[in-house]
């Protein structure tokens, strides 16, 4: 077996030697160099597996060899080692690609841990593209399209198509995450209506009057602060769709005037009195059981089955585990795209890995892991422990020793609220985006769990 090649690029000899030999006493071939110059001109070699960059040489430091090869660093990975502990190019030199950064004086066995896993982390991304894993070809699929091989998705698919066709309010059910706003985009431009307007409003994320006026539009003088008449997103979807995502947080009274829409296609704005006629189609989402509402007394009936002529259901993603690598791979193939990285990809460890988890927040949860994992992961082939570094950042366990359920549930849905409410500035309309739930749901868990706006 090829012994890997390392460069040790250092203009101290004494530092450079005692790396040196400490990599050949591991059964390295290694390469010094005393200046940058020598280290660039060394690393065009593409024997040379990984380098050892000291930040500070002459002719050439450290960064600019970075930047040099930066084209390079997946089939060259790059240690930058340094005697300066400032955050400045630290963060230059992750931002540029580099494998990791060390500050002297280091751990011996710090270096060959870091050495091992820089080598690990290339020869994942040979096997990946050896493999033919890397992530599928730009023009496979859309990225407002839904993503599926499962039969209950191909149903779905099936179904978007023949409701597409027709003019009727169609209904999207399914939990946070899975999808329902592709899918009613999907009616939309599959439709006769795909040349118009396709207007998204959320029923949970205003107040009934706000709201009110958000559908309809107003007069002038309508209300405090109405300077001027405005249209509403009936009038602006005019010829096209409107969205009505998380219906079933729609207030009763509202609930009245969008069934008289929907019956006559006629309305006035607020503070009007000119009737007003819109030619719009309406396709109502929600992760609530409509039913169990109607008993409650929240929601209409009359208006449920207005809504209801046909009805989309999405599955979980835990029903649907074979789609689990087909949605990864599309989801990392987006973040290369917008971030520019060519060769992120998912090693066939970390695939099984993701399909083996349940996703309580279904594609929007792993949509998130897989971004956060690829922002911090050390390389360019995702892991499963980069899954876990992510979740020490960013995700939530259930509270240590507990094994009731209930508990853990609610220990884990408190963190997720409390990270939410931080990452948005307390923004409570963005929070309850992100979490996908109401805004009033969303109230509501902030005084059951006690939260302060700090």
């Amino acid at each position: 077996m090829t012994r890997p090649t390392i460069l040790v690029a250092d203009d101290d000899p004494t530092i450079r030697g005692n790396l040196a030999l400490l990599l050949r006493s591991e059964g390295y071939d290694v390469r010094e160099a005393a200046d940058g110059v020598q280290a660039a001109a060394m690393l065009d070699d593409p024997a040379v597996a990984l380098a050892l960059l000291d930040l500070k040489m002459p002719g050439q430091d450290g960064m600019a060899v970075l930047r040099k090869h930066a084209d390079r660093l997946e089939e060259t990975p790059v240690i930058l080692v340094t005697a300066f502990g400032g955050s400045g190019p630290a963060i230059e030199a992750m931002r540029l690609g580099a494998y990791d950064y060390l500050t002297k004086p280091f751990d011996l066995d710090e270096v060959l841990f870091t050495v091992r896993r820089a080598l690990t982390q290339r020869s994942l991304a040979e096997q990946v593209r050896a493999l033919s894993l890397a992530p599928v070809a730009e023009d496979d699929w859309a990225d407002d399209e839904l993503i599926g091989r499962h039969p209950a998705m191909l149903a779905v698919f099936k179904l978007i198509g023949r409701v597409a066709a027709t003019d009727e309010p169609v209904l999207v059910i399914g939990e946070s995450g899975t999808g329902k706003e592709l899918a009613a985009g999907a009616v939309h431009h599959n439709s006769a209506r795909s040349a118009g307007p396709f207007v998204k409003v959320n029923s949970a994320a205003l107040s009934p009057h706000l709201l009110e006026s958000e559908l309809f539009g107003h007069e002038k003088g309508a209300f405090t602060g109405a300077v001027a008449a405005r249209r509403g997103r009936f009038e602006q979807a005019h010829g096209g769709t409107l969205f009505l995502d998380e219906i079933g947080e729609l207030d009763v009274d509202l609930q009245a005037k969008l069934l008289r829409v929907l019956q006559t296609g006629t309305f006035e704005r607020v503070g009007g009195e000119a009737t007003v006629t819109a030619d719009v189609r309406v396709v109502a989402a929600t992760n609530r059981d409509l039913k169990a509402r109607i008993a409650d007394g929240k929601f209409r009936e009359d208006l449920f089955y207005r809504l209801n002529v046909v009805s989309i259901e999405l599955p979980p993603l835990r029903d649907r585990r074979d789609d689990i690598p087909l949605l990864a791979e599309a989801i990392v193939r987006r973040l290369a795209q917008k971030y520019r990285w060519p060769h992120l990809a998912l090693s066939p460890d970390a695939v099984s890995a993701l399909t083996r988890r349940d996703w309580p927040g279904n594609v929007r949860e792993l949509q998130n892991v897989l971004a956060r994992a690829a922002i911090l992961a050390r390389g360019r082939v995702l892991q499963p422990a980069d899954f876990e570094a992510a979740a020490a950042t960013g995700a939530v366990l259930p509270p240590a020793g507990s094994l009731v359920l209930r508990d853990a549930l609610a220990e884990t849905e408190r963190r997720v609220i409390g990270l939410a409410l931080d990452q948005e500035k307390w923004n409570r309309t963005q929070a309850a985006r992100v979490l996908g739930i109401s805004r009033r749901q969303l109230f509501d868990k902030i005084r059951e769990y006690g939260f302060r706006e700090p």
